[in-house]
């Protein structure tokens, strides 16, 4: 943890992008926020509104004229006093900027992510929301930009707290039971009901975990891997999907050692395909540690793309990881032209570039298939499928344990309600926070 001190710094940094622009963007958040732009640019502009002002250095010399906007607290992203300088994009304008602010007492460069932790520690934000804007910055498709919008905006905060009141009402009215059975008040039927309630809790928040394989998928990338033997076609294939040279093709056998990819944008999902070391026998440890990798890979991929030259013996089968989908394709049509094509899922050759259509809509099919949902805002993190299985676990301990004591029953929807607590941030927390904040660039 930082000392208290750190904290009570006014921090600022260059929240636009790096590089000569036309406009670049100065933010700054603190306590002292006031003394400091009265300092640099005199009379303070009214709040939330942008005025045009003449940007001072220590000896008054002009460095800039721009626009100026001040946020009072807590009407602030960060909940403290903020500021916004609008300069002028060069690159001397920016650094004689920022130079003047770290001239001025208890200010500082801001940390990457400090602002947003400001936020976070301020009750702005909860801990799905930061995750989310993280995403929204990292965001290279249509669909990322989608889902981390909605976590961003709370859809899953609010989720999460509905969820969290109602276990907390369900232990509420379990205590109520037992401490005060005696009174007229306290309906003596309430508990059988409130086991039912959880049990379908329960339940909806287990399906909110299945449909969040949908939310990992989006959030990093549909995997594919291309198996296959040696000279089956698969660097030529990765170098036609990608539409770009990325692997080597040769004519000579186990030039593929180590995993290549390519990230494709396919419909706003995104689309790692990667290229491995063709299977064979071999007495090659090097050759024999690709192929590892390549059935490794296979094994945690979302769908596998299995190529098959029909002139050759090599077919795959016995060696395909048992749950991940497979797509047949035969290679090099131009050449295999007497091919029974119903042994395959379709037939492509690089070369005269046909089949490619077909391949791309087969694979866009277990795509679609594997990223359906009806919702945007989804689990799509580690920590967010342990806590909530952890939640699950905690509630059917309760629902099930009906020869337990309501004490001990109450303590797990105790445990459940604090794995949904430490999701949004709001429980012991503190471990995680450097490595969540530390996802973002400095500015943010």
């Amino acid at each position: 943890m930082e000392p208290l001190e750190h904290y009570r710094d006014t921090i600022f940094a260059l929240s636009s992008g790096a590089g000569v622009a036309g406009v670049a963007v100065i933010r700054i958040s603190g306590q002292n926020v006031r003394f400091g732009l009265e300092t640099i640019i005199g009379q303070l502009p009214q709040p939330r509104r942008a005025e045009l002002r003449t940007i001072l250095g220590s000896d008054d010399q002009v460095l800039d004229r721009g626009l100026v906007l001040y946020f009072p607290a807590p009407a602030s992203f960060t909940g403290e006093d903020c500021a916004e300088l609008h300069v002028h994009g060069g690159r001397a304008v920016i650094e004689s900027v920022l130079q003047r602010l770290a001239d001025l007492e208890n200010y500082r460069s801001a940390e990457p992510g400090e602002f947003t932790r400001r936020a976070f520690e301020n009750g702005k934000m909860d801990l799905t929301e930061v995750e989310g804007l993280a995403d929204l910055l990292q965001a290279q498709t249509e669909m990322q930009r989608r889902m981390a919008q909605e976590q961003s905006a709370g859809s899953l905060s609010k989720q999460y707290e509905l969820w969290r009141k109602q276990l907390i009402r369900a232990r509420a009215m379990i205590e109520a039971d037992f401490d005060f059975a005696d009174e007229e008040d306290v309906p003596g039927s309430v508990v059988d009901v409130i086991w039912s309630d959880l049990a379908n809790l329960s339940k909806d928040i287990a399906d909110h975990l299945e449909a969040g394989k949908a939310g990992e998928i989006i959030r990093n990338g549909f995997r594919v891997v291309l198996l296959g033997a040696p000279n089956a076609g698969k660097s030529s294939l990765l170098n036609a999907l990608a539409q770009r040279d990325v692997a080597i093709v040769s004519e000579e056998k186990g030039t593929t050692r180590d995993m290549l990819e390519v990230q494709l944008n396919m419909h706003g999902y995104p689309v790692i395909i990667h290229d491995t070391a063709g299977i064979r026998k071999t007495e090659s440890p090097v050759e024999a540690e690709g192929m590892k990798r390549a059935l490794q890979a296979a094994g945690k991929a979302d769908l596998i793309i299995l190529l098959v030259d029909p002139g050759e013996d090599h077919v795959l089968s016995s060696d395909l990881p048992f749950g991940v989908p497979v797509l047949r394709v035969g290679s090099k049509a131009d050449i295999n032209t007497m091919v029974d094509a119903s042994q395959f899922d379709c037939l492509v050759s690089v070369k005269q570039s046909n089949g490619l259509e077909s391949l791309f809509s087969k694979l866009n099919i277990h795509l679609k298939k594997a990223t359906y949902t009806s919702v945007d805002a989804l689990p799509n993190r580690q920590r967010h499928r342990e806590y909530l299985h952890s939640c699950v676990k905690y509630i059917d301990e309760a629902v099930d344990g009906d020869r337990l004591p309501l004490e001990l029953r109450s303590e797990s929807l105790r445990s459940a309600s604090d794995s949904l607590g430490r999701l949004t941030g709001r429980i012991d927390v503190d471990d995680l926070l450097d490595v969540i904040f530390g996802e973002f660039c400095i500015g943010k």
